[in-house]
């Protein structure tokens, strides 16, 4: 079912490492042409040597940008309408966490959580839409990357706020299929939710405890990147009439419940 997306546009952000890497590598396998964005396009540009070597059918073209900076966003926007027509499938991946409790985190470790995974996610969502709406593509998919920490609040005082800003991109997806619904559109919108996937998550969140960065994936087996690809995959390869709203995923191990568990 994947052949309908064939020579389509997707955007995938956060797509220089880990998750979205996954993503934008699997769309490309596909066939899609995948506009990559990140701070810095280093890695997506050798990603994207990567897929033309191995002969995938598609194209993934690197871009920078700012996700802090809505001004950035849409210049970004602006440049896949002018360079590509327009955006069909949006991957809202990108996202960060800073070690940041609620009782003595620093605000601006809060607003760059609230600036990457809500506002920017956000403001991707409506320009995509709008990109979707203007040429009445009525078959589009918007797909934000959340995590079992949009569902459950752990008990770690590190993760609150970061969970916070999670739990918001719930609420926000659901949202978003209520705003499509009552526009009228066949636009779909689905919640992927990973629990621990091995990337360098862990080791950015504790860059002053690598130690336990590494606890975070020796304990148990967890999620790989490319499963979470293979579920953006399951979702976009849904026939039209079939919405997969929620994806919840976790390894069999459990590892997240086990890692807070030992660290209360």
């Amino acid at each position: 079912m994947m052949e309908r997306w064939r020579g389509r546009v997707a955007l995938v952000t956060g797509a220089s490492v880990g998750i979205g890497a996954a993503i934008a590598k699997e769309l490309v396998r596909f066939g899609m042409k995948v506009v990559g964005c990140a701070r810095s396009v280093e890695k997506i540009q050798d990603l994207a040597a990567e897929c033309r070597a191995a002969g995938y059918s598609g194209e993934l073209v690197p871009f920078r940008c700012d996700l802090t900076s809505v001004e950035e966003i849409e210049a970004m926007f602006a440049a896949i309408k002018a360079q590509h027509r327009g955006v069909d499938v949006c991957v809202n991946n990108a996202g960060l966490a800073h070690p940041e409790p609620l009782l003595s985190g620093g605000t601006s470790g809060w607003k760059n959580m609230l600036d990457v995974n809500v506002v920017a996610l956000s403001v991707c969502t409506r320009e995509a839409y709008q990109s979707m709406k203007e040429r009445n593509v009525d078959d589009g998919h918007i797909i934000n990357l959340n995590s079992v920490c949009g569902h459950f609040v752990y008990p770690s005082a590190d993760f609150h706020f970061y969970t916070a800003t999670k739990f918001a991109v719930t609420a926000l997806t659901e949202g978003l299929r209520q705003e499509l619904l009552e526009a009228k559109t066949h636009i779909r919108a689905t919640c992927i939710s990973p629990g621990v996937v091995e990337t360098d998550f862990a080791s950015r969140f504790y860059r002053n405890n690598p130690e336990r960065a590494k606890e975070m994936y020796s304990q148990k087996k967890p999620l790989e990147a490319v499963d979470v690809a293979n579920a953006v995959i399951y979702v976009l390869s849904a026939p039209p009439h079939v919405q997969v709203g929620d994806v919840l995923m976790r390894p069999v191990e459990s590892i997240v419940e086990t890692f807070f568990r030992m660290n209360r």
